[in-house]
């Protein structure tokens, strides 16, 4: 190896010695007759120096040119604090060009004003970027984290198939086309979900895998069409076992990443009282805004909209904000409601003992006063009270989403990262487009004890041994406790009504494997991408993605998804039919 030392190694203990760096030109500027340029790598900057003596090795240098520079280490009269290597500067006597750069499509620095697709088009520049490098060193460390965790638990790394099983009861698979078997496709796994319940199975107590997944699904912030997932699962376990083993591995990820120390046992939320709280199931904690039930305040009410919610026996909800908003970000929260499919939000604003807004006019003192009392607003303070109603969980869902936005339009977060668990989630959802109940999480997660008599007649109201860790109003994570009893599954499966052919066709590999003696067991999946996301304070998870696709799931650096040729198709015994 040439190079002595990395560009963020030298300091004043290295003052007078013989150094070889190599990296990227980031910046060349002149000063008299000297010279300095910016030498960067992933580990830092060093300033070099170059004096006019010296002037024939600077001829035609450039940006982002890759360089080999030797030289002595020297003490920076002008010093700069902000970096490691601030107080040195190396003063060159040779210089090599190792490669030369064109002009780059956008500067290499943080903050660049280039579109995301820009970006992901030359993303091997946008990578050099000491943002995005900062984002990738921390996955990282996160997965180093986790794997020396996992070992010195016990539990032994698996890797479970890619090419796996197309199944019913999920988000939507991609397949995968098979040229030796003709007309028969493999699916990429959602999940290891069923594998890791084998490895249970098989007696291997405790596994874990950093593994990706694959989903065919809208894009968004966090989602994207192939994600990490940190995969676990023990045997002779329950929840509260799979709970606190994972409860520990985000606090020390926390501390060694964050240097934030969590000492007390994260809170435990049961959904119902998350919905009705916060209007979500993955409730952001770090500021308060707790979604209120107004309807005995307004039930004599002279207001039309809300004579019309008590006349549709809607469900009357809203938050209150000890801000005054303007008539733009009153707009703005309107717009939000209106996505949800809720016409307008009502609004009564409180300051100076004065009452105003389209709510306000028509509220009885009474109702003030209740208002008042009922959010803990103060006589002499002031808030902005928002308030609607309709379908109990589409208004709690739309004043979720309001909540978050007030937190963000008046910067309410009270603390850098707030973890929570949700817990004893419904054990079904009802499927409109299906016109049936089906598995919330997956077929295969126990109902809890209380509800093991009746959950296949008593659907809406059955619980599942389910848990959800939530951090910063994301879910980073999710697992249950397994249904092991073959009744008990037979049963789950007439529940979600799947015939018998349906369960053999799809599942009959899978469950023949508990009638040769199976453990209890219990796991649960993490989301790395959405971790390092929150780390790092990224804006989406494609920031901590090395080669992510854009929110319409295009990579524009390699433009996949693209056609194949017709002999690809013919090989694996496919037409296309685009006419549609």
């Amino acid at each position: 190896m040439i190079r002595t030392n990395n560009c963020g190694d030298l300091t004043l203990a290295n003052v007078g010695e013989k150094v070889t760096l190599q990296g990227w030109i980031k910046k060349i500027r002149k000063l008299g007759g000297l010279t300095f340029i910016d030498l960067r790598d992933i580990h830092g900057i060093t300033q070099l120096v170059i004096d006019e003596n010296h002037e024939a090795l600077i001829q035609d240098l450039k940006p982002e040119y890759v360089i080999q520079v030797e030289g002595i280490v020297k003490e920076r009269k002008s010093k700069n604090l902000n970096i490691p290597t601030g107080e040195i500067e190396v003063e060159v006597n040779d210089l090599k060009i190792i490669n030369k750069s064109e002009t780059t499509p956008f500067e290499i620095k943080d903050g660049v004003e280039a579109s995301e697709d820009t970006r992901l088009k030359y993303r091997y520049l946008d990578l050099r970027r000491p943002e995005m490098q900062h984002n990738l060193k921390t996955r990282s460390k996160v997965n180093n984290i986790i794997r020396n965790y996992f070992n010195d638990n016990d539990f032994i790394e698996v890797e479970t198939p890619v090419f796996a099983k197309s199944t019913p009861e999920g988000a939507r698979d991609f397949i995968v086309p098979s040229r030796l078997n003709p007309g028969k496709f493999y699916a990429l796994p959602q999940s290891p979900q069923l594998f890791k319940q084998l490895l249970m199975i098989a007696g291997y107590d405790r596994y874990f895998q950093i593994v990706k997944c694959f989903r065919d699904e809208d894009l968004r912030i966090d989602r994207q069409p192939e994600f990490t997932q940190l995969d676990m699962e023990m045997s002779f376990a329950d929840s509260n076992d799979v709970m606190q083993m994972t409860e520990t591995l985000i606090k020390q990820i926390l501390k060694e990443i964050k240097g934030i120390e969590i000492t007390e046992p994260l809170e435990r939320m049961p959904y119902k009282q998350a919905i009705d709280l916060y209007g979500s199931d993955k409730p952001d904690l770090r500021f308060g805004l707790e979604i209120h039930t107004l309807n005995d305040i307004f039930k004599n009410s002279e207001n039309k909209l809300m004579q019309k919610l008590n006349d549709e026996k809607a469900s009357i909800r809203g938050v209150a904000v000890e801000e005054i908003l303007s008539k733009s970000q009153l707009k703005e929260i309107d717009e939000m409601a209106r996505q949800f499919h809720i016409s307008g939000i009502a609004f009564a604003k409180y300051e100076n003992k004065a009452w105003s807004g389209s709510l306000a006019s028509t509220m009885s003192d009474e109702e003030k006063n209740a208002l008042l009392k009922e959010f803990n607003i103060l006589v002499d303070g002031k808030a902005t009270f928002l308030i609607n109603g309709g379908e109990y969980d589409k208004i709690s869902q739309t004043f979720g989403a309001i909540r978050n936005q007030l937190a963000k339009m008046f910067n309410l977060y009270t603390t850098d990262y707030k973890l929570l668990w949700i817990v004893d989630f419904p054990l079904f959802e009802w499927s409109e487009e299906e016109n049936r109940y089906v598995a919330c999480h997956h077929p295969f997660t126990m109902p809890k004890e209380e509800s093991l008599n009746d959950f296949d007649t008593n659907k809406k109201e059955a619980l599942a041994d389910a848990y959800d860790i939530v951090m910063n109003g994301f879910e980073i994570g999710g697992g249950s406790r397994r249904i092991t009893d073959p009744q008990l599954q037979e049963r789950m499966f007439k529940a979600i009504e799947l015939t018998d052919k349906q369960v053999e066709d799809n599942f009959g590999w899978f469950v023949n494997a508990y009638n040769y003696g199976a453990p209890y067991h219990a796991g649960l999946a993490l989301g790395l991408d959405r971790i390092v996301m929150l780390l790092t304070n990224a804006d989406s998870i494609r920031d901590v993605i090395a080669f992510p696709k854009n929110a319409r799931g295009i990579d524009p650096m390699t433009n996949a998804p693209d056609s194949v040729t017709d002999q690809q198709l013919k090989e694996v015994h496919i037409k296309l039919d685009l006419e549609k």
